[in-house]
């Protein structure tokens, strides 16, 4: 319980980061821990950059995360994943979707989507946990569960019961999703673990 932690996510409009980050913020609650989250919808409508950024530990006063403060990323997108490169440091980890996302000047021609993206964070010591989300919610039967993978692969790294996600999908999904995003969230474990 003396843990604490900031969790930014980070992705494109419509890739589920709000309902990835809602399943963790009352997972950590249900753990025990105080969590507060704030999102920032931008122009998630018409695939925009969006964020969500969490904090928890024994007693949390704000859900805002200071540049250089988040101890993990979670990017549903690899280019969100260096967007928002002055929020970490060098302890920090990514956890990144290899999902790349047009932005409508690369679609359109008139910009191309950078090479190696992710090199500009081992380049800076940060630790890259690369997971195929979209191919593992492909393997369970539903693509729009890439985000529950993504949660999966998180929930590794927390010090929380898998358990204690598990229940929250329970209670959060609407039931005729249930079992299929339960199914996304071991994979997501497996792919981190």
């Amino acid at each position: 319980m003396e843990e604490t932690g900031n969790i930014l996510f980070s992705g494109v409009g419509g890739q589920g980061i709000l309902l990835a980050s809602e399943v963790t913020v009352y997972a950590l609650l249900e753990a025990g821990y105080d969590a507060k989250k704030s999102e920032v919808h931008g122009m998630a409508q018409r695939g925009g950059s969006v964020t969500a950024q969490l904090r928890y530990g024994k007693k949390v006063y704000s859900p805002l995360i200071e540049p250089g403060g988040a101890d993990i990323q979670m990017a549903f997108e690899m280019m969100e994943a260096v967007r928002y490169l002055p929020y970490l440091h060098k302890g920090s980890r990514v956890i990144v979707n290899t999902q790349k996302i047009l932005p409508p000047s690369v679609a359109t021609g008139q910009a191309e989507y950078p090479e190696n993206v992710l090199d500009q964070l081992t380049e800076r010591n940060i630790e890259v946990v690369v997971v195929d989300a979209f191919d593992l919610a492909q393997g369970v039967g539903e693509v729009r569960t890439a985000n529950v993978v993504m949660v999966g692969a998180l929930s590794t790294f927390l010090p929380i019961d898998p358990g204690v996600f598990e229940n929250v999908i329970q209670t959060r999904v609407p039931a005729r999703f249930r079992e299929v995003n339960l199914r996304a969230f071991d994979a997501g474990r497996k792919a981190s673990e």
